[in-house]
């Protein structure tokens, strides 16, 4: 089944990943579109901690939430690196939205700013630093690299946030 038309017009399935890819098109933003991506991962955060969730559920709903996007993006990512024809292409921000995800999966509930921000920040200075073992994960291929590196950064932010939000009540 092709995905192309002979044209070469971009099919719908390739649209569908290219929105979902580019997190909505910020992907397309001309400077740092990894950051606006994060960014979009920080409203998407705001908007999920405001659900009136109750107990463990919270968690579990954050949780499936972050599995769906991981798994849509992965395929959309996948499809991304087809179209652009480049591996990881920065345009590709689903990543970021799904890495940022991860960074308050514990803390979930109504995040203070401090606490955005400073995941915010630690989630891009891994992303972009690529510790152990992120800079390995980056080679797996296809979108699963592209987005399990930012997950393993996610990680490390999300074990800085969580002491901060134990050991620091702000």
């Amino acid at each position: 089944m092709k995905n192309r038309t002979t044209e070469g017009r971009v099919s719908l399935t390739d649209k569908v990943a290219l929105i979902i890819a580019t997190g909505l098109g910020v992907g397309y933003f001309p400077w740092a579109p990894g950051t606006v991506g994060s960014f979009l991962g920080i409203l998407l955060i705001l908007l999920l901690s405001r659900l009136k969730l109750i107990g463990g559920s919270r968690l579990l709903f954050h949780f499936l939430v972050v599995m769906m996007i991981t798994g849509i993006g992965i395929w959309a990512a996948s499809r991304a690196e087809i179209i652009f024809k480049r591996k990881d292409p920065p345009q590709v921000v689903v990543d970021e939205i799904v890495g940022q995800l991860l960074t308050f999966g514990l803390i979930f509930r109504n995040p203070r700013f401090v606490l955005l921000l400073m995941g915010f920040l630690f989630f891009r200075l891994f992303d972009i630093i690529k510790p152990f073992p992120i800079r390995r994960l980056e080679r797996v291929p296809v979108g699963f690299g592209i987005v399990l590196d930012d997950l393993a950064a996610g990680f490390y932010a999300s074990l800085i946030i969580f002491a901060v939000h134990l050991y620091w009540p702000i």
